[in-house]
Formats: structure tokens, C-alpha cells, sequence
């Protein structure tokens, strides 16, 4: 068994700006960013974890600092942000403007569209993540970690666990900085108990 506290990294930047696609782009969190992970540690600060991993990017990072209040954090490039292409730095009503078909194409079929024509497809995220969980359960069995990663691609993980298509991943929404908590039974069979908390 494994039980994960799973975050969403705080507001950033990006998401300030009109909620712009920010997969790869290493933006930086707002003052209210900074504030919500300073909740969750206030929320979670007599919770004992056996260890924190983060998405590399800064926004999870500092996130992930803040809110365990933790310098040890373990970064994992598996649970980096979905990669989406042409949509990057863009709102969804932008690039849905510019190219219709490709959003078409992405909300009937994620699984083996490419995000933006030429990011990921949901399969690509699924595998990676889900290779990242699985070591995770093997190396913290019995253990409580902390995960602070994205809302793509925590969408997308919970979306597979839960036996969802994967066209229905956005039906799941995960606020910034809110605590989603599930545990991994040894089989990998998820058990969601929390979902922004």
C-alpha cells in the first residue's frame, strides 16, 4: 500500500494570464501561488511524509517546498507537464482560433492525438506517469509521500486509474495547491479519498 498526497502546483503566471497552456514552460508562481502552497502547508503540517517528489519544473518545486515545508525534494522528469506543442503559451480560445481540428481531434481521441499537433498524446503522459507511480509503490510500500506535479497530467493519471476513457479526463478538475489524497493498494489499485481538499 502507498498512500499520495497529490498537489497541483500554485497559481502561476500563466494561469493568472487568461489560464494559458503551460506545459514546458518553466513559469513562475504569483503571490497567490505562494499563498496557496503556504494553505496546504498550514493544512497539512502535522501529517508525517516519508519523502516529497516534484515535477522539475520551478513552479512544483517551490510549490512543493512551501507546502511540506521540505528542502528535500526529490525531482522526477516522468511527472513533468504534458508537452503541448503548438498550444504552448496560448488560451485555449486562441489556439482553438487558430486550428480547430486539432482540439477536435484531442477531445475525441487523446489517447493517440498529439497535444497541439505535435506535443504528447495521452498514452505518451499515461506511460510515464504511471512508470513513476509504480516505482513509487514499490519503493515507499507502506509509506505516505507527497507528489506536487500538474493538473494535466494528474488529470490524466487519475482519469486511467479510475478505469475513465481518457476523452473524459477534463470532467476531473484539480484547483491549485488543493490536496488530492489516494492510496495505491499493492495491486496498483487506486483508491481516491480526497479530491481538492
Amino acid at each position: 500500500m502507498l498512500s499520495v498526497y497529490l498537489l497541483r502546483h500554485g497559481e502561476t503566471t500563466y494561469n493568472a494570464d487568461g489560464n494559458r497552456y503551460c506545459g514546458r514552460t518553466d513559469a513562475s508562481l504569483t503571490s497567490k501561488g505562494v499563498k496557496q502552497a503556504v494553505n496546504v502547508y498550514n493544512q497539512l503540517k502535522d501529517e508525517k511524509f516519508d519523502a516529497v517528489y516534484s515535477s522539475p519544473s520551478s513552479r512544483a518545486c517551490l510549490t512543493a517546498q512551501i507546502a511540506t515545508g521540505s528542502q528535500q525534494v526529490q525531482t522526477d522528469e516522468r511527472i513533468i507537464e504534458v508537452d503541448f506543442g503548438n498550444w504552448e503559451g496560448k488560451t485555449k480560445e486562441e489556439f482553438i482560433a487558430e486550428d480547430p481540428s486539432s482540439w477536435d481531434s484531442w477531445m475525441r481521441n487523446p489517447d493517440n492525438a498529439k497535444a497541439g499537433r505535435i506535443g504528447e498524446t495521452a498514452i505518451e503522459v499515461i506511460e510515464r506517469v504511471n512508470a513513476f507511480f509504480n516505482e513509487m509503490l514499490q519503493k515507499h510500500a507502506g509509506e505516505t509521500i507527497v507528489v506536487v506535479a500538474h493538473n494535466g497530467i494528474n488529470r490524466l493519471y487519475m482519469a486511467y486509474k479510475l478505469g475513465m476513457e481518457l476523452k473524459n479526463y477534463r470532467r476531473i478538475f484539480q484547483e491549485n495547491s488543493a490536496i488530492t489524497f489516494f492510496e495505491l493498494d499493492d495491486a496498483g489499485e487506486i483508491t481516491l479519498k480526497k479530491l481538492n481538499a
